[in-house]
């Protein structure tokens, strides 16, 4: 049976399990697997909506490769190792990369920021935040508005046909209501390595919802397969 809707509530403290959903059906379960996601944190602008899947992404791993951006400027939002990392990345294909940060020292591994900062194709633009991202509907991202931190009045247009957010991502776990054990960023933890289980009896996390780190589809639909596996076998072993 599929239900097409929202789960906004949980109890997990009995059997059967029970969800809530959005219309306010109830639906009872024996074993629950959690794949909810992860999604990523935008700046809220209005050009970043508007100019998403046309030049605005979140995932340089899945988009950077793609021909707009080949040989063409890009940038890239942040200042954490998300950032350094997509950062790096998007220097094998782009003919420069501008990253943009609000401070004048990065938060990442200095290891990390070290690695950025030593290829020639990055261009820190320190103590600067994005105004707007500039483009149109039928080129895409053609660049963005940076204005500085420490004086308002200063801005700037850079050229580019890419923007990538590198802010970090916020875990779809709030209907939980902390009855799942969480790590300090709100990603559903394992309790055993290399398994699915959850601090909740019968209830299996897979994919983006219990990965900070990967956060690929295939390595999603791999952690899928071992929740499924798993549940399979804990309502066997609890007949």
């Amino acid at each position: 049976r599929i239900i097409t809707d929202d789960i906004v509530e949980v109890d997990l403290s009995a059997r059967p399990l029970k969800l809530k959903t959005l219309s306010g059906e109830e639906c009872e379960t024996k074993a629950l697997i959690v794949a909810t996601g992860a999604r990523a944190n935008y700046l809220g602008l209005e050009s970043e909506d508007r100019f998403k899947n046309m030049g605005v992404s979140a995932c340089a791993v899945c988009d950077g490769a793609l021909p707009r951006f080949r040989n063409r400027p890009l940038v890239v939002v942040g200042g954490g190792d998300s950032a350094m990392e997509e950062g790096t990345f998007l220097t094998k294909f782009a003919s420069e990369v501008h990253v943009i940060h609000r401070r004048d020292t990065f938060r990442a591994s200095q290891i990390m920021a070290e690695r950025l900062l030593q290829n020639p194709k990055v261009k820190v633009h320190w103590n600067t935040v994005i105004d707007e991202v500039l483009g149109n509907d039928t080129d895409g991202v053609t660049g963005v508005r940076i204005r500085s931190t420490t004086d308002e009045a200063a801005t700037e247009e850079i050229e580019a046909s890419g923007y990538f957010a590198a802010i970090g991502h916020t875990p779809n776990t709030q209907f939980l209501g902390g009855q799942v054990q969480t790590t300090d960023k709100g990603y559903i933890q394992w309790t055993t390595p290399f398994r699915t289980f959850t601090s909740a009896e019968g209830v299996f996390a897979a994919g983006d919802v219990a990965d900070d780190y990967y956060r690929q589809a295939i390595t999603a639909a791999g952690s899928g397969c071992m929740a499924a596996l798993d549940a399979e076998r804990w309502l066997a072993s609890h007949e």
